[in-house]
């Protein structure tokens, strides 16, 4: 077991040492700061609006599955941090473009990922018919975390993977 996490540790951190030092195009920079910047929550809200203006019947429902399943992602990011301690990336390596501070030192699991799956998630499961633009804007906000060097793979997997969960868990208990 101490073998596959210590190789699984040294693969990520080459992936993030590699993805500091790259200088992506223009438009992928922008792309992955505004996600970034999306995923501090003006995406989801806005988001929540237009569905309370046009999501039909169960709009009221969806917004409170996709707020429960938001505040379930806040508190386990929040729990999981301050448990694991591990360092970003950014501690290591400096960022070859990106200048964006980290809102707080800890990297495991990232807590944009989990939140932008939770929500997505959530949401999805009431509007299908979205399923395409969600899962965009998710896995934009999941891939933003590790190309402005704020979090490592392993890092940005189990918070999406956790996402999911809490989203889905949000939809059966609201349902």
């Amino acid at each position: 077991m101490t073998a596959w996490r210590g190789s699984l540790a040294r693969r990520d951190r080459a992936l993030a040492h590699r993805l500091t030092g790259w200088r992506p195009p223009r438009w992928v920079r922008w792309w992955m700061l505004g996600a970034s910047r999306g995923g501090d929550g003006y995406l989801w809200a806005g988001i929540a609006f237009v569905l309370a203006c046009f999501g039909g019947p169960s709009r009221l429902l969806a917004i409170a599955s996709a707020a429960l399943a938001a505040g379930l992602a806040l508190a386990s990011f929040m729990v999981l941090k301050r448990l694991f301690r591990r360092p970003r990336p950014c501690a290591h390596w400096p960022h070859a473009w990106a200048r964006v501070r980290a809102y707080d030192e800890f990297s495991f699991p990232s807590g944009h990922s989990l939140t932008a799956f939770a929500i997505a998630t959530a949401l999805l499961l009431f509007y299908p018919d979205l399923r395409s633009l969600l899962l965009f804007c998710a896995l934009s906000i999941a891939l933003s975390r590790l190309l402005l060097g704020l979090h490592f793979l392993s890092d940005v997997l189990v918070g999406s993977a956790l996402g999911v969960l809490a989203g889905c868990l949000c939809f059966f208990l609201l349902r």
